[in-house]
């Protein structure tokens, strides 16, 4: 995996947005549901509270750049491992299974980047099936 360096000067919490816009993207198209719940989770949890939410969108458009390179999915999961340190990174996987669930409808790229996730974030299988069955019932609709 090509690990790149944190030269774009990206906060952990500018690398926890660039990791859930991701997982929105993942399936070519950018969802409200989805677009929602990231505003709602930078807006509403503490590891957010410091976060001036402004910066989203040249995260976002860090984001777009990197994904039009060839290894930008890897790159864009090397920055989070750079700028995350790794007792959040269930916090991360946490955040992407979040953003995943929201539209309530899981699609096969979706499952390939948590699965991806999952691996290179170092999540235990079973701490991996809590954080998805969590995300899960916090998304279920009536």
């Amino acid at each position: 995996m090509a690990e790149i360096t944190n030269e774009q000067g990206f906060s952990p919490q500018d690398a926890l947005v660039a990791l859930m816009i991701t997982v929105s993207v993942s399936d070519a198209t950018i969802r409200t549901a989805e677009l929602l719940t990231i505003e709602q989770i930078v807006d509403h949890l503490p590891i957010f509270a410091e976060y001036d939410a402004d910066r989203m969108q040249s995260v976002s458009q860090t984001v777009f750049d990197l994904l039009e390179e060839e290894d930008g999915l890897d790159a864009i999961i090397g920055l989070v491992r750079n700028a995350v340190p790794s007792t959040h990174w269930e916090t991360a996987y946490a955040l992407s299974c979040d953003v995943a669930a929201a539209d309530g409808n899981l699609r096969q790229a979706e499952l390939r980047l948590l699965q991806e996730l999952r691996h290179e974030l170092e999540i235990d299988p079973l701490h991996a099936a809590a954080i998805e069955r969590g995300a899960r019932a916090r998304h279920l609709s009536l």
